[in-house]
């Protein structure tokens, strides 16, 4: 029997090749976006699940609460570890790590200098109790017990000695920034699965106050927190988490430092679960090449498979139903002859599985395509090879067969509800209720249809909004190079000044921190006051002088620049001004604003410009020199203008400051940044979004219209009589044309009305997370609807005109 229903399956989907192509390109469609997106929720859903008592580790991270808003910070104060030890219950291991970078690793044996190691901590053996790492070499219960040990990973033992066993390399010595030397204690198998702890070098604790690292740190006390000084805590097995962090809360309260109670501010040590590492932008991960995850994002994708999903099923469901009373004939013989209604639901089924399976084979082929074409936007290390997991096996075939009976339930049941009698006598009519049916759901695809459009419209016209707006400051043929982290001293940094400044290929070169848009900030908290009120407010700083201000092209409004790059002084943005409580640029001249204890005068204000992405809106900003030259230099940034001399180029100027740079710091990779490009990364996830609706767009367009050509191939097949009559009497040609649009066009227009306050609201909505965003313009709206009718009416010419120039002599003759 199952053998007669695979012939029958087989022989309907090949007598009616058309609507059994147009089923299998939507479903196709639908299931390769389900098993890429699947496949990248499954990837992101997974990492870090394999550690043992996983659910009962936290990251210790640090949330600021001020009237500017929330800061956090994964680091957290020094004191910190130590005082969970003493203080705290319910927690049973306690594990600092510290992300103190190192320049460079020197094999001494062989004497091979390996730069800027990446993925180095310094922990204790505690860390090795909370992650559960295979041990290939070294006694794990002596591990990191003493100063100058390390434990390297099995990749990057073998890199550093390449020739050796793990027992081999347990003792050997490496040289850390050429005055370290650390012994190799223990060797740890990588991690097999994915994870976001991708450390390779693992540093003795101690090792960081016996070799003048702790300076690294900066403060170590309470008051003090730097990203560097991380923890990771296990709670015993029955503890309350929340318990937990109410304790943290009080631990907190009590060494809150008395300034930021002035200024407003509040602290909170907040419990991360090591699940949330992965997703949580707040705090981001340890991988800096890998974008952070997003479950918004997972989220919405989910759901863009889900629609394409849908359309899918709906084109099957519209053309199985609209062809029902081709097959009447069928169904009557096969009841006459003893069928029962549940035989004929499982043929029908077995048909609709035949097709699945079809499309799920084709599908295979689309998604690795997809993969490669979304490279880009796909999270690295999500690949074809992944299908292979026994996980998404088992939920690609659940879902083929939930596909199925979403898909051809429906259609089986209104087939073998058909009647013998009627149906032998020619008296089966499409049911009202079915055309009804069919109606609904080729409104609701045209509705996703058209809401993808009008979304692609307004998000590429924000991305233009956002690269095309004004950021208040020169962004072309300006580049800039971070000196060495590693290289504090100023001179060299004159140096490298000086020798640019005497080259006359290159301009206007300025020595100051951080260019005035990019994602490092400084802050500090400054008082204003005046007869009247006090101003407490969180500033961001930014180092430069006059020579900087002049190569940006920000204008000074009121006053003056700094005299010197180490006189105290102020030169303040319009933002800051307003909230200062002055209305022109020259009230604030003179006035004085209070830095700790000190009061240093205000000499010039400057333009507002943007500080970031416009994501976020323009802060409180003063422009000061380099005040704390004599301790530690801000002046770290070379900035320089390119390619305004017409006797070179491009290439040839970067060659020559790659050359200088060379001559002053050759033991460091030469990586010269522009401003353009660093202003053009604050939108790349703006420009993934697009990219990704665009896709989206044209396949939900396309399975839209693929359904919509199948009802309409049908509609004319089976009105081929009443084509010819009314031709007979004397229609033309556009009236004809319009008889058979009328119907198809109305539901395109109720689905625009539908559709327009959905995407006004999810777009409204999204544009509430700019400062600054483009208008929801009209025309947007306009664009949606415009673009679906012309669409659908092309699809529905091209069938309809062949039908309305038909001979109606061959029409009347068609039985």
């Amino acid at each position: 029997m199952f053998r007669n229903y695979l012939k029958i399956a087989w022989r309907n989907l090949w007598k009616n090749k058309v609507f059994s192509l147009i089923n299998i390109v939507g479903l196709s469609i639908g299931l390769s976006a389900a098993f890429v997106i699947g496949t990248i929720i499954y990837f992101d859903l997974t990492f870090d699940k394999f550690h043992p008592d996983g659910n009962r580790i936290y990251r210790v991270t640090t949330e600021f609460t001020s009237p500017d808003g929330n800061f956090y910070n994964p680091g957290v104060s020094v004191p910190l570890g130590q005082a969970l030890k003493e203080e705290l219950t319910g927690i049973e291991t306690v594990s600092p790590l510290y992300t103190i970078s190192m320049h460079q690793v020197e094999n001494v044996e062989t004497e091979t200098l390996f730069k800027d190691p990446e993925n180095v901590i310094h922990t204790d053996s505690n860390y090795f109790q909370l992650f559960q790492y295979k041990w290939l070499a070294g006694d794990v219960n002596k591990i990191l017990s003493n100063p100058n040990e390390v434990v390297l990973t099995k990749n990057r033992a073998k890199k550093y000695f390449p020739d050796l066993s793990p027992n081999e390399i347990v003792g050997k010595v490496l040289i850390y920034n050429d005055t370290i030397p650390l012994n190799v204690s223990g060797i740890v198998e990588n991690f097999k699965d994915r994870s976001d702890l991708i450390f390779e070098e693992f540093i003795s604790y101690k090792t960081i106050g016996d070799n003048g690292l702790k300076n690294r740190l900066g403060s170590t006390n309470w008051n003090s927190t730097n990203s560097a000084s991380q923890l990771f805590v296990k709670l015993n097995k029955n503890a309350d988490v929340v318990s937990v962090q109410r304790q943290l809360d009080l631990l907190a309260a009590e060494h809150l430092d008395e300034e930021m109670v002035a200024f407003g501010q509040k602290r909170r040590f907040y419990l991360q679960p090591l699940a949330d590492i992965h997703f949580n932008p707040n705090y981001g991960t340890y991988d800096y090449t890998r974008s952070q995850a997003s479950k918004p994002v997972l989220i919405s994708l989910a759901f863009v498979a889900l629609f394409l999903l849908l359309l899918g099923c709906i084109n099957f469901i519209n053309l199985n139903t609209a062809q029902a009373t081709q097959r009447a004939k069928e169904i009557g013989i096969r009841k006459t002859l003893g069928g029962s209604k549940k035989q004929l639901v499982f043929q029908f089924l077995g048909e609709t599985f035949l097709l699945t399976v079809t499309a799920a084979v084709v599908s295979l082929f689309f998604s690795s395509w997809l993969i490669r074409v979304f490279s880009d936007f796909i999270p690295e290390g999500v690949s074809f090879g992944l299908f292979k997991s026994p996980v998404l096996i088992v939920s690609a075939i659940l879902l083929m067969f939930v596909l199925t009976l979403l898909s051809g339930f429906y259609p089986a049941l209104v087939l073998s509800r058909f009647k013998p009698v009627s149906v032998l006598k020619n008296q089966v009519l499409p049911s009202s209720d079915k055309t009804s049916l069919r109606k609904y759901l080729t409104v609701f695809q045209f509705v996703i249809a058209q809401v993808f459009i009008i979304a692609t419209a307004l998000v590429g016209k924000q991305i233009h909004y956002l690269m095309t707006k004004d950021m208040g400051f020169k962004t072309e043929a300006i580049a800039y190079l971070r000196t060495p982290y590693n290289e504090p001293s100023i001179d060299k940094r004159i140096r490298l000044l000086e020798k640019l400044k005497t080259d006359p290929h290159i301009q206007d070169v300025v020595l100051a921190g951080n260019p005035p848009a990019s994602g490092s900030t400084f802050s500090s908290s400054i008082v204003y006051r005046d007869r009247e009120n006090e101003v407490q407010a969180s500033i961001q700083l930014l180092y430069g002088d006059s020579d900087y201000r002049r190569l940006y092209e920000i204008p000074l409004l009121a006053g003056r620049d700094v005299l010197n790059d180490t006189i105290k002084e102020y030169v303040i943005n319009e933002t800051y001004m307003k909230l200062l409580g002055f209305k022109k640029p020259m009230e604030a001249i003179g006035q004085s604003l209070i830095l700790g204890r000190e009061p240093y005068p205000i000499v010039g204000v400057m333009k507002d410009f943007y500080q970031r992405s416009l994501r976020t809106a323009i802060k409180p900003m003063a422009l000061i020199g380099d005040w704390e030259r004599s301790r530690h230099s801000q002046f770290n940034t070379i900035h320089f203008s390119i390619g305004g001399n017409k006797s070179s180029d491009l290439t040839s100027d970067i060659a020559l400051v790659e050359k200088a740079w060379k001559s002053i710091y050759p033991d460091y990779d030469f990586d010269p940044r522009f401003i353009d490009d660093t202003v053009s990364r604050f939108y790349e996830q703006e420009r993934k979004t697009s990219a990704l609706l665009k896709w989206a767009t044209g396949l939900t367009i396309l399975i839209s219209c693929l359904g919509l050509l199948g009802l309409v191939i049908h509609t004319t097949e089976r009105r081929t009589k009443e084509i010819g009559i009314r031709k007979v009497l004397g229609a033309s040609l556009a009236q004809l044309n319009l008889l058979l649009c009328k119907e198809f066009l109305v539901l395109v227009g109720i689905a625009f009305a539908i559709a327009t306050p959905i995407a006004w609201w999810g777009l409204d909505y999204w544009l509430q997370g700019f400062a600054y965003k483009t208008a929801l313009s009209w025309w947007v709206f306009f664009l949606g609807g415009i673009t679906m009718l012309f669409i659908a009416m092309a699809i529905i010419r091209i069938r309809t005109i062949a039908a309305a120039n038909a001979d109606p002599i061959k029409s009347l003759r068609t039985e």
